[in-house]
This record gives structure tokens, C-alpha cells and sequence, in this order.
């Protein structure tokens, strides 16, 4: 009983971690794996973070892009469906590694692992209206 509270109380942790971290899910994923691609191809490794940085860099600019000037709602809808999916895989992961040595039900992991992702995808899909509301109203 004691290893499940403390799971819990780890897990609340780290979803107060997660969510001030969830803007930065989208970009670090981006330049992570263009990292990869681009390292495996025997690339140089500052070449390499350049294109991962720019990478980043262009990911969130098309996402902000797109809140700002498209007047579709659904492609709206798209672009923030593209930014707060990584963010809630990223919560989903960070629960799953501090508590998975802790509960041994793979029910409850899974439970407590996705309420964590939805919490953390609500953090990322708050942050970014909080971009939207700079947007010029038209």
C-alpha cells in the first residue's frame, strides 16, 4: 500500500513536471528524430544539430503559423491534434517510467499512465492558446 501512494505521489510530481515542460514536447521530439536521420546518414554531428535545431525550430513555426492565419477550424483543430499528441506521449512516458517498478497491476499503470498523458496533453493544449490569445483578432 505504502509503494502505491508513493507511485502516486511520484506521479503527481511528475505531472507538475510535465506540465510546465508539455510546450516543449513537439520540438524536442522533431529534433530528436531528425537528429537520428540525419546522424545516421554519417553526417557530422554539428551538421546534425543544426538541422535538428532548425527542424524544431520550423515545427513550432508551422504550428503557430497555422493558428494565426488559418480560418478553417478543422485545420485549426489539426494543428493543435499535431502539437499535444507528443506532449501526451510524453506524459504517458514520464508516469510509466517512475512508476512502473512500483504497481504491480498492469491495470492500474495503464490507468494512472494515461490519466498523466491527458493531464499533460491539457497543459500542452492550455500553453498553446495561451499562444492563440496573442493572435490579432479579426
Amino acid at each position: 500500500m505504502i509503494l502505491i501512494l508513493l507511485a502516486v505521489m511520484l506521479t503527481a510530481v511528475a505531472c507538475v513536471i510535465a506540465w510546465y515542460l508539455a510546450i516543449y514536447a513537439l520540438p524536442v521530439m522533431v529534433a530528436v528524430e531528425t537528429f537520428r536521420l540525419i546522424h545516421a546518414t554519417e553526417t557530422g554531428f554539428l551538421l546534425s544539430a543544426f538541422a535538428a535545431a532548425t527542424a524544431a525550430l520550423l515545427s513550432v513555426g508551422l504550428v503557430l503559423t497555422v493558428l494565426f492565419k488559418a480560418k478553417n477550424p478543422i485545420l485549426c483543430l489539426l494543428a493543435r491534434a499535431v502539437f499535444v499528441a507528443p506532449a501526451m506521449i510524453a506524459g504517458y512516458a514520464v508516469v510509466h517510467g517512475v512508476t512502473h517498478g512500483a504497481i504491480d497491476s498492469a491495470i492500474a499503470l495503464k490507468l494512472l499512465c494515461g490519466s498523466a498523458g491527458l493531464i499533460t496533453g491539457i497543459a500542452a493544449l492550455m500553453n498553446l492558446n495561451g499562444f492563440g490569445e496573442l493572435a490579432p483578432q479579426a
